[in-house]
């Protein structure tokens, strides 16, 4: 489909469904805002209405979307990151800007970046970025204004995105970062990408919930 994810659901039953997601060049294990649409196409199309809450077989366990008043919320895993060293393709995709930390979880690279100023304008190399032994690199920073707690950009060239433009999985580890900072559990977060976007996040235990909204804006029919 040449989107960021692509989502694929087989019905279960009783509210069930098997979900995959997959780039335009491999499948991956945890998909946000892939996973926000499955549920608001099953509930706008009628399939799944009688059902509040949806649940989703996945290759990261069973992932709940709750249908709120004006929104839906997710209940996702936390996938915390430890500090670690910097890859030498990391630095060199930041093009010198020395990162105020570096940490990693099963997924992605995290580095926290001096700045918002330094998040928004920052352009990374990509072939370096595909380089690195993860899905990619988010680069993240204290927002400077009272909108936001945090905000974040996210590069996924080695799956085939050079840059998504919001990202659910990557803020199940952006908010266990932000909360050691920040002293809180609860956020507010940007991402500043191209198109952009705003998450409401929850951490509960070794779970985050992320409330956002969807849109269906085109309607297609896939022929044999």
């Amino acid at each position: 489909m040449n989107l960021s994810e692509t989502a694929f659901l087989t019905e279960i039953g009783g509210g069930q469904y098997r979900l995959r997601w997959f780039t335009p060049v491999e499948e991956v294990d945890l998909c946000g805002h892939a996973t926000l649409a499955s549920a608001h196409v099953l509930w706008q199309t009628g399939v799944a209405h009688q059902y509040a809450q949806l649940h989703f077989h996945t290759l990261s366990g069973i992932l709940t979307a709750k249908r709120m008043d004006s929104s839906i919320e997710l209940n996702f895993p936390v996938e915390t990151p430890s500090p670690c060293d910097a890859p030498a393709q990391l630095i060199a995709a930041l093009h010198g800007l020395q990162p105020v930390t570096i940490y990693k979880n099963r997924l992605d690279y995290i580095a926290e970046l001096p700045s918002e100023t330094a998040v928004r304008d920052l352009r990374p190399d990509f072939l370096q970025i595909k380089q690195l032994p993860a899905r990619g690199l988010v680069v993240t920073s204290r927002s400077d204004t009272e909108d936001f707690d945090f905000v974040a950009r996210c590069f996924f060239s080695p799956v085939g995105l050079d840059e998504d433009l919001v990202t659910g999985s990557a803020h199940c580890g952006l908010a266990p970062y932000w909360k050691d900072r920040l002293g809180k559990s609860s956020f507010r977060a940007a991402q500043v990408s191209s198109r952009g976007g705003t998450l409401h996040l929850q951490l509960t235990g070794d779970r985050v919930l992320i409330r956002g909204q969807a849109v269906i804006v085109v309607k297609g029919l896939l022929l044999k």
